[in-house]
């Protein structure tokens, strides 16, 4: 899920990874055990991704590099759309992307993604919308490039 919501930035998910086990570790008195386990880590990790975020913003004001115009790399179409899918996610808010990745990817239901993201069920329900509404946009050119 890390590597998912950090855009693929492995160094920095694992570093997340890391300190989501020792955090859980450190608090595993405080688990309820009302919802699922691994709904509770994804809840720390997510914390720590956010917390990240904001962190990142405060001492950031450079844009993120953007890829070069015209710079298509020798490779597969399908992996081409990986890659083409990877820099979609990572233009969606932190939210549809968190929304969209436990939902499709971690096979999430509705109900456990709210729980992680500490959010009504309808607001998952909007943000994939909207992030699926996005990555369709994001992903139209690669459709027509690929016809």
């Amino acid at each position: 899920m890390l590597r998912k919501l950090t855009g693929g930035d492995f160094a920095l998910a694992d570093d997340l990874a890391q300190e989501t086990f020792i955090r859980a570790y450190r608090s595993l008195t405080k688990y309820r055990g009302k919802g699922k386990f691994s709904s509770w880590l994804y809840r720390i990790a997510y914390n720590l991704f956010i917390s990240h975020i904001r962190k990142k913003r405060e001492y950031t004001t450079s844009n993120e590099d953007k890829p070069i115009e015209g710079e298509v790399p020798p490779e597969t179409e399908r992996v081409q759309l990986k890659l083409d899918l990877n820099q979609a996610m990572k233009q969606l808010k932190e939210q549809e992307r968190a929304a969209i990745n436990l939902c499709y990817q971690k096979g999430l239901s509705h109900e456990e993604a709210a729980e992680v993201l500490d959010c009504p069920v309808g607001t998952i329900k909007t943000n994939i919308l909207r992030g699926k509404n996005k990555l369709r946009l994001f992903l139209k050119e690669w459709n027509t490039r690929a016809i």
